[in-house]
């Protein structure tokens, strides 16, 4: 399989990613069954797909330890990236961003990750009370330790500035603080990775953040490539979820902003229908075009869609594929 590189540790990665986050975090908990997703890690080692995302928040907790479980008889074929910074109550997440902690925090991944060494160790959320330098720098200090190999940040702000019926290009300064904040880290200790949603229906960190980030040789994980599944063609307006789903509470995923998105689905699928793939392997190949270091990350929760997602990256766009994604209507409906 094709190779990416990320950011300036030059840290080679396959084409598409694995997001773990749905095993065990933030979606149907009835359809979030162990074994399944033991076989969807596996599977998309075999496939190639080497970067394993997770987060210690993910359960929280129960996600790193199941990759822990793959990891202990595969850790030479897999790049972990896993995430601190944000501490899940009861009913609420809450930053913590003291060096101390961060310090913990990173101990406790590593255990339940049965790994000695953390490939890419992602700053979740920046914690207001402590400035992000003192957090990076506790970072930095376990690259030094041997502990982790590499530094990324998790993007914020994009969603709050989003307006229906925009185009990128129209929502400026979407990623203006990410970017400051990393401006400030660099100068502390040089970041690998920025990870930011980026799809066809959400293409923002086109604007900003990407030219930032291929100006200094910092990859782009770009999370939620198929729109939290709306963009697989698999989801009907109007279906429900259950009430631990995310989707359920999420603007976009009402019935009737899923039915006026179709349009989205639709052209996917016709240009699908001319490869021999679907609207998933469309939604991740334009995901894959947008420069040699971007990397999809999509969630899977069955080996099936672990395979399809690493195939993607066999799939090449002709010219008239891309204009007429680019025609397609941008996304209606809030993400606030």
């Amino acid at each position: 399989m094709e190779r990416r590189t990320i950011g300036a540790g030059a840290l080679g990665v396959g084409a598409v990613g694995l997001g773990c986050m749905p095993m065990n975090w933030a979606y149907s908990g009835s359809r979030q069954h162990g074994e399944h997703s033991l076989r969807t890690v596996h599977a998309a080692l075999d496939a190639g797909s080497s970067l394993l995302d997770t987060a210690d928040m993910y359960g929280p907790f129960t996600n790193e330890l199941l990759l822990g479980r793959v990891l202990k008889e595969r850790r030479a074929e897999a790049f972990v990236s896993t995430k601190c910074g944000l501490l899940v109550g009861d009913q609420h997440i809450v930053a913590n961003g003291r060096p101390g902690y961060v310090k913990r925090a990173c101990h406790a991944s590593l255990r339940r990750l049965q790994t000695d060494t953390i490939d890419l160790y992602q700053l979740h959320r920046a914690d207001p009370e402590v400035p992000v330098e003192e957090t990076w720098g506790a970072m930095a200090e376990l690259v030094t330790a041997g502990k982790v190999r590499a530094l990324g940040m998790c993007a914020v702000g994009a969603r709050a500035g989003r307006r229906a019926g925009q185009r990128a290009g129209a929502r400026t300064g979407l990623y203006d603080a990410t970017i400051r904040q990393l401006e400030r880290v660099q100068q502390v200790f040089p970041v690998t990775a920025v990870q930011a949603e980026l799809s066809v229906w959400s293409p923002e960190a086109l604007e900003s953040l990407l030219p930032w980030c291929a100006a200094r040789g910092v990859g782009l994980l770009a999370a939620m490539p198929l729109g939290n599944g709306f963009l697989t063609g698999t989801l009907t307006p109007g279906q429900g979820f259950e009430p631990d789903d995310l989707r359920a509470r999420h603007p976009r995923f009402t019935a009737e902003m899923m039915a006026a998105n179709q349009p989205l689905v639709v052209g996917l699928r016709r240009v699908a229908e001319r490869h021999g793939a679907t609207p998933a392997q469309v939604a991740l190949a334009w995901v894959l075009g947008q420069g040699p270091q971007v990397v999809p990350v999509p969630g899977a929760k069955r080996d099936r869609w672990a395979r399809e997602n690493a195939e993607a990256a066999g799939l090449r766009l002709t010219a008239g594929d891309w204009a007429e994604l680019a025609a397609l209507p941008p996304a209606q409906g809030s993400w606030d």
